[in-house]
Order: C-alpha cells, then sequence, then structure tokens
C-alpha cells in the first residue's frame, strides 16, 4: 500500500497550498485501481501480475486505472476511498477531492467550481481480456431517483496500451433499427432461460486503435476487449440487459444496481431507462464516431495535439480530451484554458519542474511520475512540457464542462482529411 502519510481535514489546506506553490499549480497523482467482481482483467494497465487481485479475489480482478476521480466506485464491499485519487507530495497525500474543496476555483476553475462545487467528471483505463454485457449507463433523470447522477462517456483506444487485441476487440453498440420494445422485453423476460439473446438485436463495430465513440447515457453498449481510455460524467451508474458473456452469468441484481427498489421487477421501466432513438439511430456510426482531428493552433515545430474526445451530448459540452505528442529534444508550453488530468503514455520528460516518466509496470500501491492534475491556475499560467528521452513523449488529458470556447463536432474530422 502507499507509503505516504494521509493528510486529512483542516491540514489538506496548508499541505496543498505548499504543493501548488512548489510545482507551479500541478499536482501529481497516485495510481488509483478499481476492480470488477464481473470482469476479466485484460493486464494490459502495467499492474504487476501480482496484485490483479490486490483487493481479494472475492472482490474480482483489478481491470480499471481512474484519473482525476473524486467520484467513489459503486462497487459492492468496496473500500471507503475506492475510486478516489490522490494527491501525493513531499511523502504525503491527501485526496484530489478534498483539494478542490479546500482550493475551489484554484484547482478547477470559476465556472466549474461556482456551477458544481466540484470536479464533475473523471477517466479511466478500462482493460479487459474480453467483452463485457451490453449494459447502459442512466441518464439525470433515472439516475436522480437513487441520488445520483447520469453518466455519458466517451472512448479512445491508445495504441500505446493494445499492444495486443485480447479475445474480442468489437463492441455491440445500441440496437439495430427497426427493434421494439416488445423485442426487448423478451430477452428480460427470458433472463433465467439461458442466453437472453439481446446481441441479436444490436450489431458490433470492430475497434481501431487511435479512434474512438461518444456514447450518450441511456445507450446500449457492450465493450470490446481493446483498452480503453474512457472521460465521462463523474457518476458510476450502469445496468446490465445481457445475462450471460462468455459463459459466465450476470445477476438481475446488476440489472437493476441502480434502480428504486419498487422498479425491479418493473419491466417497462427498466425498458424506459433507454434512450430509445439514440439506440435505434439509423446513422449511429456517422453520429457516435470519433476521430482525432489536429488542433493546429496548439501544435507547433516538434509537437502536436490532437482532439480525440468532443462534440456536444444533447447540446452540452460535458467533456472533452486531446493528445499531445513531443518529439525527442522538443518542448512546448501547453495553455488551455482551464484544468485537465494528464497521463503520460509513453516516452519521458518534464511537465514544469515534475518529471514525466511512463512506468513498464506497476505495484499495487507505488507511487508513478505519469499523472498529473493541471490545476485551472497552472493551466491558464502555461506549462513547460519537455521530452529528454530518445522516443515520443505522449500524453492523454481530459477537460471539464465547458472549458473550450469552442470544440469540434462529431463528424468534423471529415472536414480535416
Amino acid at each position: 500500500m502507499f507509503k505516504s502519510q494521509v493528510v486529512a481535514g483542516d491540514k489538506v489546506a496548508s499541505v496543498l497550498d505548499q504543493a501548488m506553490k512548489a510545482n507551479g499549480g500541478l499536482l501529481r497523482l497516485a495510481p488509483n485501481w478499481v476492480p470488477r467482481s464481473f470482469m476479466h482483467p485484460g493486464r494490459r494497465i502495467k499492474l504487476h501480475p501480482d496484485d490483479w487481485y490486490a483487493y481479494g479475489t472475492h472482490r474480482g480482478g483489478i481491470d480499471e486505472r481512474w484519473f482525476g476521480s473524486t467520484t467513489e466506485a459503486m462497487n459492492e464491499g468496496r473500500v471507503p476511498d475506492e475510486g478516489l485519487s490522490y494527491v501525493t507530495f513531499e511523502g504525503q497525500r491527501f485526496l484530489l477531492k478534498d483539494a478542490v474543496v479546500k482550493g475551489g476555483a484554484r484547482i478547477v476553475g470559476k465556472k466549474i467550481w461556482d456551477t458544481y462545487q466540484r470536479w464533475p467528471v473523471y477517466s479511466k483505463f478500462f482493460d479487459n481480456m474480453g467483452p463485457i454485457p451490453h449494459h447502459m449507463h442512466q441518464q439525470a433523470q433515472h439516475a436522480k431517483l437513487t441520488g445520483q447522477e447520469g453518466k455519458p462517456e466517451a472512448y479512445y483506444f491508445p495504441p500505446q496500451y493494445n499492444n495486443v487485441d485480447n479475445n474480442f476487440p468489437y463492441t455491440f453498440m445500441g440496437l439495430e433499427p427497426g427493434t421494439t420494445k416488445a423485442d426487448l422485453r423478451k430477452c428480460l423476460e427470458n433472463w433465467d432461460k439461458g442466453d437472453n439473446g439481446i446481441l441479436y438485436l444490436s450489431r458490433a463495430y470492430q475497434l481501431k486503435r487511435g479512434e474512438g465513440w461518444l456514447i450518450p447515457a441511456g445507450v446500449l453498449h457492450a465493450p470490446g476487449s481493446l483498452c480503453t481510455y474512457e472521460p465521462q460524467w463523474g457518476s458510476d451508474v450502469f445496468g446490465m440487459y445481457q445475462n450471460i458473456v462468455e459463459g459466465r452469468y450476470v445477476p438481475w441484481s446488476l440489472l437493476v444496481k441502480d434502480v428504486p427498489p419498487d422498479k425491479h421487477q418493473d419491466l417497462d421501466y427498466i425498458i424506459d431507462q433507454l434512450d430509445w432513438e439514440k439506440n435505434v439511430d439509423t446513422h449511429f456510426y456517422e453520429h457516435n464516431a470519433l476521430k482525432p482531428i489536429v488542433d493546429k493552433a496548439a501544435s507547433g515545430q516538434g509537437y502536436t495535439d490532437k482532439w480525440i474526445v468532443y462534440g456536444h451530448i444533447d447540446g452540452k459540452q460535458l467533456f472533452s480530451a486531446k493528445e499531445l505528442t513531443v518529439e525527442p529534444g522538443a518542448k512546448c508550453v501547453l495553455k488551455d484554458p482551464g484544468a485537465s488530468c494528464w497521463i503520460t503514455v509513453q516516452g519521458k520528460g518534464r511537465m514544469g519542474k515534475l518529471n514525466l516518466q511512463t512506468p513498464a509496470m506497476i505495484r499495487f500501491g507505488e507511487e508513478t511520475e505519469d499523472e498529473v492534475f493541471i490545476t485551472a491556475e497552472a493551466a491558464q499560467a502555461g506549462v513547460e512540457i519537455e521530452n529528454t528521452g530518445s522516443e515520443p513523449l505522449v500524453g492523454l488529458r481530459y477537460f471539464g464542462p465547458d472549458t473550450h470556447e469552442k470544440v469540434p463536432m462529431v463528424g468534423d474530422y471529415r472536414k480535416a482529411q
């Protein structure tokens, strides 16, 4: 486990201020591992093989690493800080969640702080050996009934974390146009009669490294086996609509995990949680596929900044993400309009005074040099990034809602071709 000393309560403000001053508004984050009882780890997120079941085999394998998270993982039997990121500084650590409370607008920016009073998004590496159940994340109006928030999300498949495809590099998304609610109801009625056949109502898309998808809340999806970088809204709600995956049974309890108790057997309610029109969209690929777009204004000699997650969901800019590549020996000044969380996926270098190093293997509880929270204060001042290695330095960073005055829209990659 962590060797650093935990700081909490009133002591956080003082240590946070020291860390901000020492590193120019940059906060070093420690790896944040999350297990899932119903998943089979894909083994590509650098966690040491001896630690895949660090929470105990009864909790399942660790197949996720969360970045810049102030959102708890809603796992049964979870430890108190599961899913929450820690800031580390000179042998001490404190929750990023507490840092946001104490630092407010300095950390997340005035607009986000005034609107949400928290950091309302997070991202993760999601890494599985095979496919996972066809499921959805509740829309806001349904999640609210259980005291939670809805969760739209996005995918990007970083080449550096996908040296192998694993067992099923295809993702089922939505429902085949023409599918009826009666068709889906039969699948739910057949939950305990063998495979409920929901995938016969959907279509799969082959996943491609270096590309991605935008997935609104209420849209069914069964992620495939490429390691996925997932910027998303700060919630952990979901409902599994598929009952058997690769021969493994999915209990009904995972379908209704975030459904009001009096609706656990109400098939009409369970189906009505879906955004039906988005699921049966005849132009699903056109409306949801993402391909990188070079941000020419943010690129220069020796460095390239690309949009990898962009677009609006129901007319709102909820999150976005970029990929920065700095060539060996080059440097640049990163100046964004708001806070972001950075994860280094290739190479080594420095960000301001902080070292950047992509680890080959990480022990559970080890503190690494690959993840940084770039506070709003630092982002607006500008942060120098230098590649000190012999290969490209590549980092992914995601942003919160309405950070950018303008982002590309889904489909704009066609204009850049």
